[in-house]
């Protein structure tokens, strides 16, 4: 017996008994290739059963708390939708912050150099290399799957000549750049504390828990990377970095100990700490 046809108005009010509305349109999108707007007018179209079965497939693993951005392959950071993987953290909103301040900290008119720790995807790296053409990106990861990914999303958001504005190198936070200096360092790191049970919770259950926590209290690789962004920043450079909402005081204090001025923890939309950031002199490198 031919098993009957579901149209696009029957498929959401399935689903629906088992995740949120709104995940249910995203996926059933994913499944049909379909704009929102297409579902929204076009509520009879009549799914395929392969595609009702990729639908039903979804919509199960969604029950089950993978990630959106994993079932699609998808998110959106900046206005441009980047490819995502299992293998890399799935940007978030928060994260919008600290491109807002390297942007601030970045020349619209001329060349920069700009140093990406733990570029993951390459969202803010690939971002910070669009909204400011004349700047050259180097990005670093210690996974080579995510620099594939990066490479990927690179290609597809810059073009095909990516890498004469984006250079993306294999290795551990400042190993791969020995000996370079930069107008603007951009970090980040893991700096959830292990014992945090959010890890356990949510789309963090899923995402790599080496880009999630450094272990201890969090701050190991945020004190790495401050401690040595001296020897690789130019005088007057600027150093920026994402860490947790309760991170602020103790990151600003790293920052003033490795000799940064004009040390600043920025707030993000939910008013709590999120960005740090801080001043190179020709002293903090002594």
């Amino acid at each position: 017996m031919t098993q009957q046809q579901m149209n696009i108005r029957e498929a959401l009010l399935e689903a629906r008994t088992s995740i949120d509305p709104v995940d249910a349109r995203i996926l059933l999108g994913h499944a049909l290739n379909a704009s929102k707007e297409h579902l929204a007018t076009h509520p009879d179209r009549l799914l395929t059963n392969d595609v009702a079965a990729r639908f039903r497939a979804l919509v199960g693993r969604r029950a089950n708390g993978e990630p959106i951005a994993y079932l699609t392959g998808k998110r959106e950071f900046y206005g441009r939708d980047f490819g995502v993987t299992p293998a890399v953290l799935i940007p978030r909103p928060e994260t919008e912050l600290l491109v807002d301040v390297a942007l601030q900290r970045m020349p619209a008119d001329q060349p920069c150099r700009v140093l990406d720790l733990g570029t993951g995807n390459g969202a803010i790296a690939i971002t910070l290399a669009c909204e400011r053409p004349q700047a050259m990106v180097t990005a670093v990861d210690a996974a080579q799957a995510a620099l594939d990914l990066a490479s990927r999303n690179a290609r597809r958001l810059i073009g095909e000549h990516w890498a004469s504005r984006l250079t993306l190198l294999h290795g551990d936070w400042y190993r791969p750049v020995a000996g370079q200096r930069f107008h603007l360092i951009v970090a980040n790191p893991p700096y959830v504390a292990e014992d945090d049970p959010h890890l356990d919770q949510g789309d963090l259950r899923f995402e790599p828990r080496a880009a999630l926590t450094p272990g201890g209290d969090g701050l190991a690789a945020l004190h790495e990377i401050i401690r040595g962004a001296g020897q690789h920043l130019r005088p007057g450079g600027w150093l920026l970095c994402e860490h947790g909402y309760d991170q602020g005081h103790p990151v600003r204090t790293l920052f003033q100990a490795a000799g940064f001025v004009n040390v600043y923890v920025k707030e993000d939309l939910a008013r709590l700490p999120r960005v740090a950031s801080g001043q190179f002199t020709q002293a903090t490198g002594n």
